[in-house]
């Protein structure tokens, strides 16, 4: 194994105006803020007296904001229920990207509603189905993308950003990856553990390392400070999907990136030291970053390393705040580039 380092090769992102269609469960993120100033006389809990409330996309919904905030032009592709909460998020969605959701009748919008008192979390109720979607919402998904994909400005990337609330089933995801393959588009996965499996031969799949120990149904969890360990599992994995680049999001320990066809065996790309705020939304920025670069034809260490500088941004911050493309570009100049091999 040989480690040296370099800079990025650019300076500035790569990308104009892209085009990206974001396929997944989208959601409506509810905050509420009050004060407690007494438990209450029924049970032992707190009175929250509600001063301010806010609504929010959440979800696939925040990675589609994350890729606005970032210059792309977005569709996304997802299921709402028939009801206030459905018709809050379209018109949400519709004020950042161009939304086309199918309506089933028979399953609430996924809403999950924090409750705020002096700064902490007192609960999070959460309004959700995750039974798969049925036929005709499956149907009426496809049809949107093939749409898109023969449109005369077609998606440069499509995003699947799996929640594990019911619209990504096998059948679906069957579909997305036949379209996208037939139309000659990279297709980039945010997994969840029921469908680990079925992302096969895609552009870039990427887990964070718990998905990855789940997902490979590890008995003794691998950790990046075990590199020998690591990169077995990784190869596993790849062996399984088939897919051209793998990034293992890895928190403090930053990303690993294995993408043998680019010549990219097992880069360990370290985290920019920060003072970590809030964790929230980081995986969603990463995806989003990581899609547009894989858009813009960047080699996969440069793309590693960048997504992995704007999910660290975001970490900074407190909330789900995307990173704007002004301060992604700001903070190129921090990234080294470690070329690694294992043989």
């Amino acid at each position: 194994m040989s480690e040296t380092s370099a800079p990025l090769p650019f300076k500035k992102l790569p990308w104009d105006s892209p085009r990206v269609c974001v396929v997944g469960d989208v959601m409506v993120d509810a905050y509420m803020w009050g004060k407690v100033t007494r438990i209450s006389p029924e049970a032992p809990v707190p009175v929250v007296e509600v001063t301010r409330r806010e609504q929010r996309v959440g979800g696939a919904g925040n990675v589609v904001k994350n890729l606005t905030t970032l210059g792309a032009e977005v569709d996304v592709i997802s299921v709402v229920g028939d009801d206030s909460a459905g018709q809050d998020l379209t018109r949400l969605l519709a004020t950042m990207c161009t939304p086309h959701l199918a309506v089933d009748p028979l399953r609430p919008t996924t809403v999950k509603t924090r409750v705020i008192s002096g700064g902490h979390h007192v609960v999070r109720v959460d309004e959700e189905s995750t039974a798969p979607v049925p036929a005709n919402v499956v149907q009426e998904a496809l049809e949107r993308l093939h749409e898109l994909l023969a449109s005369p400005t077609p998606p440069d990337v499509v995003v699947v950003e799996d929640y594990d609330k019911g619209l990504m089933t096998l059948e679906l995801i069957e579909g997305v990856l036949s379209a996208c393959d037939a139309a000659d588009v990279p297709v980039a996965v945010d997994p969840k553990l029921r469908h680990f499996n079925a992302y096969r031969g895609v552009a870039l799949f990427k887990p964070n390392l718990k998905e990855l120990n789940e997902g490979l149904s590890l008995g003794t969890p691998v950790h990046p400070e075990n590199r020998e360990a690591m990169a077995c599992a990784v190869e596993t994995l790849m062996d399984r999907l088939q897919c051209t680049r793998l990034m293992v999001t890895l928190g403090e320990h930053g990303t690993w990136m294995h993408a043998p066809e680019e010549g990219v065996h097992h880069a360990h790309v370290p985290a920019v030291p920060r003072e970590i705020m809030d964790v929230s939304g980081a995986g969603d920025t990463v995806i989003a970053v990581a899609s547009l670069l894989l858009a813009s034809g960047v080699e996969s260490q440069a793309l590693a390393a960048v997504a992995n500088l704007a999910g660290g941004w975001v970490c900074e911050r407190v909330g789900v705040v995307p990173i704007p493309r002004q301060a992604l570009e700001s903070e190129l100049s921090r990234v080294q580039l470690p070329h690694s091999a294992l043989h």
